[in-house]
């Protein structure tokens, strides 16, 4: 008996050299629209639907395949009675369903893309296919991924594809149908502004999958977003190195998240998703030098995020140390060839976008859902609460040490001077025991020096250590039951203290 395949694709990757090989094989070939059209002008025997279903396609092409012609041809078992029924009825089966949908992300990505236009972009017909073949897939070959012809071909031309090749790809259609819906559901709660909604669709598709996890027991894979909002790390141009290890991606976003939050010249370099150094400069070449300088030790084998052009003398500095990653917005062509020098570098270029609204953090059996964790506090929003009043240049400073000590793992305190981050304590159970670490990181160059702190001092035992290392001004959440206590000691010893009300806890 014949088998007949149903073709109807938007990728036509490979249809060509697909179609033809079923027809050699005896399959006959129904499609529709624009598939068909490919087919025919290739000069591959085709059938149109509307023949097979004896009804022409309506609603300018939005009903061509709902038809129990099709769909009961595709979810007949081939047992006794659903044969005799598929008689009856005069429905041929169909054998094998060779579909992927409506480029719906290519749709939505164009700028100024209608909200109708998208709507017109939904796949109604496709999945109701898809889904049909799959349910059915004992019996009815589903093909969604144009990779897998060849595969297909060659187990066809051996006799008949195996059932767990069969499964597979009933799987592969399930997940291709599944993430199509969620970036419908993506898009369309982003026009309504539908977030932390009852039930959270979330879709990714693989970048590549990593040699190991955090560790080489682990095995682990990079995904983007179906349907992200701006790009992200995943649709970093990678110029030179290896692929991206677990450690780096997640180490990387962390340098980019807190570059991406200075105008001026800046530098991050991130060493196990902490800021080891973060500076400001005149250029970035001096943003860098004054980074490493803050903590060469921790630097090495580190992250490097610039908010930049990176220039040749810049590429110079930064290549006289070993790094895992650079990452920039753009790179002269002489930076390149400097730092492409370091076969393993992994260089990326990354346009600066704004963070993504949301982030999803795991848990055994479900996952949280938070907004990204962004202020905007400006000098005018702080509230000084002592007698000293800090200077122009100390609320400079505080405001860059506020903005570092963000994207610093809680228990966080940073020390800054002049625009350079000089002492870092971070990830500690006690707020004092990070102060202590931060001044001696810092050593001599705490003095002087402004502090912020990600949230309230419990005890004013943090500012006691602060005052003996010579800090001048402190900034803080502020919302301690001792709140007083932190005061009186800044004004002891003549520190000036500016309370934010936001709270900045990062774990």
């Amino acid at each position: 008996m014949t088998k007949r395949a149903l073709i109807s694709v938007s990728d036509k990757s490979g249809l060509i050299a697909f179609a033809r090989g079923l027809s050699d094989l005896g399959y006959e070939i129904i499609s529709t629209g624009g598939t068909y059209n490919a087919l025919q002008e290739s000069g591959v025997t085709v059938t149109k639907v509307a023949e097979v279903t004896g009804f022409p396609e309506i609603l300018d092409g939005r009903v061509k395949t709902l038809h129990p012609k099709i769909h009961g041809g595709i979810l007949a078992m081939r047992n006794p009675q659903h044969l005799a029924e598929l008689e009856q009825n005069q429905i041929t089966p169909i054998d094998l369903v060779a579909v992927n949908l409506y480029p719906f992300k290519a749709t939505v990505s164009k700028p100024g893309v209608s909200l109708e236009e998208a709507i017109e972009n939904i796949d109604i017909g496709g999945p109701s296919m898809v889904r049909a073949a799959a349910k059915n897939y004992r019996h009815v070959l589903i093909v969604t991924n144009p990779e897998m012809y060849p595969l297909i071909l060659q187990q066809l031309q051996s006799g008949e594809v195996d059932e767990t090749t069969r499964l597979n790809l009933a799987l592969e259609a399930f997940r291709h149908t599944a993430s199509y819906d969620a970036m419908i559901s993506a898009y369309l709660a982003r026009k309504t502004g539908s977030d932390l909604a009852d039930i959270y669709v979330n879709a990714g598709e693989k970048v590549y999958s990593l040699r190991y996890g955090e560790n080489p027991h682990q095995r682990a894979a990079f995904y983007k977003d179906v349907l992200p909002s701006a790009a992200g790390l995943p649709d970093a141009q990678q110029l030179n190195g290896k692929e991206l290890s677990y450690n780096n991606i997640i180490d990387t976003q962390a340098a980019w998240d807190l570059v991406r939050e200075f105008e001026k010249p800046a530098c991050v370099i991130i060493k196990h998703n902490n800021p080891c150094g973060t500076a400001l400069g005149g250029t970035l070449a001096e943003a860098y030098e004054r980074a490493l300088a803050a903590d060469p030790v921790s630097a090495y084998g580190g992250i490097v995020a610039f908010n930049g052009r990176v220039d040749q003398e810049t590429a110079q500095k930064a290549a006289s140390l070993f790094m895992e990653v650079i990452i920039a917005p753009q790179y002269d062509e002489s930076a390149l060839e400097i730092l492409r020098k370091k076969k393993n570098l992994r260089i990326l270029r990354l346009e600066i976008n704004p963070p993504a609204s949301w982030q999803v953090k795991s848990v055994d059996g479900g996952f949280i859902v938070q907004q990204s964790d962004q202020d905007h506090i400006k000098a005018s929003d702080l509230q000084v609460v002592t007698t000293a009043q800090p200077s122009p240049e100390q609320i400079e400073d505080l405001l860059f040490a506020w903005k570092v000590c963000k994207h610093v793992k809680s228990n966080a305190i940073v020390l800054a001077k002049a625009g350079q981050a000089v002492g870092v304590g971070a990830g500690q159970m006690n707020r004092v025991g990070s102060t202590r670490i931060a001044v001696e990181m810092a050593g001599d160059k705490a003095d002087q020096s402004v502090m912020a702190s990600d949230a309230y001092f419990p005890f004013k035992d943090s500012v006691e250590v602060a005052a003996a290392a010579g800090v001048k001004a402190i900034i803080q959440p502020g919302g301690s039951i001792r709140d007083e206590e932190s005061i009186a000691e800044c004004n002891k010893h003549g520190i000036a203290m500016v309370f934010t009300g936001v709270r900045h806890f990062k774990h």
